[in-house]
């Protein structure tokens, strides 16, 4: 990653405006795929306007969350998966370690609830999709909740669509080169509600909102509480608050990206600091990722071009499916990851704070 400007603490993450993407010209779209290129070369996330969700998708989406998350905890722990290694349903605070994910252990527990949907195997008819891979969904009984959910799902699905072709052109390939890696892609909607109950209001120096983590798969479409909480992780070992700008979704590359163009661009490290007033008392901070992860039996192997002439590629191939449960049997199941040597080096030289 290279260098991006931070003000007051609060690190410029590039506005980029996709709107003319589908109805502007030639110019308009490589103007666009060059805006992405620096942004992934030097920052790692960038803030996306002109995404075409309608206000209304994304009030109606906050609300639906609102609801959820007011549900008493025995009633939200009701909805809680069979086993850890299925990615749905319900998770309590404290429940998770993001860092092992990375095979960096943790102190304590995370602080955030979460609530998880993702694709189903029904929905791709005929391919025989592996259950545990594409596992059924868990939904709450609470009024108008899944038809929220699942426009917002369809909204950031159109939307990771359109930005892996920006994407392609970015990286000088076609524009649908990324198609057949997708077109049954491991999609998961991840909801994160960082309030505990009131009678833990103040809490641990050690403790995080969500830890230290990079995102598993090709991309993430993340909506947020404009609060501070976000931050991520530069090369220089710093951390950086990252703040979204009214009407733009933050969107940061995965590591499968990272994989495959050889960290010409990056999969950045980042963590959830638990939200606060001045007198360290939790304050609500909502958020929801959608991961685009791609196919289950994709292989992911560099990319052309982007091994410099002499040199092995930095990371060894692998399948979708494979990097993904490595992943996510340390954040979901508390085992550590031993596969991302990479990563778990960028975290450990951080600097405290």
């Amino acid at each position: 990653m290279g260098k991006a400007r931070a003000i007051d603490g609060v690190l410029e993450v590039p506005v980029i405006d996709i709107s003319a993407w589908l109805d502007g010209t030639d110019a308009d779209r490589t103007a666009i795929a060059a805006a992405v290129d620096e942004a992934a070369r030097t920052v790692g996330f960038m803030q996306i306007a002109g995404h075409g969700i309608p206000e209304g998708t994304v009030r109606s989406f906050a609300d639906a969350q609102d609801a959820f998350f007011a549900l008493p905890l025995e009633e939200k722990k009701r909805l809680r998966a069979p086993s850890p290694n299925i990615n749905r349903g319900y998770t309590p605070p404290r429940t998770e370690k993001l860092s092992l994910s990375l095979g960096v252990p943790a102190p304590v527990e995370d602080l955030f609830e979460a609530f998880n949907v993702g694709t189903e195997s029904g929905a791709f008819p005929g391919l025989d999709l592996p259950e545990a891979d594409y596992p059924a969904n868990i939904w709450p009984s609470v009024p108008g909740y899944r038809r929220a959910v699942e426009e917002w799902c369809t909204q950031a699905d159109g939307l990771a669509d359109r930005l892996l072709r920006i994407f392609a052109r970015a990286l000088g390939l076609d524009e649908d080169y990324f198609v057949p890696f997708t077109d049954h892609s491991l999609d998961v909607l991840r909801m994160n509600n960082y309030r505990v109950p009131d009678e833990e209001v103040v809490v641990d120096r050690n403790q995080m909102g969500m830890g230290a983590h990079t995102d598993y798969g090709i991309v993430t479409v993340l909506w947020a509480d404009r609060v501070r909480g976000l931050q991520i992780l530069d090369t220089d070992g710093a951390w950086h608050d990252v703040l979204p700008e009214p009407g733009c979704l933050l969107v940061n590359l995965g590591d499968l990206l990272a994989r495959w163009t050889n960290d010409r661009w990056l999969s950045t490290m980042h963590r959830v600091l638990p939200p606060t007033d001045d007198a360290g008392r939790i304050i609500r901070r909502r958020s929801a990722a959608y991961f685009h992860d791609g196919n289950w039996d994709a292989e992911i192997t560099v990319l052309p071009g982007c091994v410099p002439e002499g040199e092995e590629p930095l990371y060894p191939p692998t399948t979708v499916g494979r990097h993904l449960a490595e992943k996510l049997a340390g954040s979901r199941a508390g085992k550590l990851n031993e596969n991302s040597p990479r990563e778990a080096a960028r975290l450990l030289g951080a600097r405290n704070g």
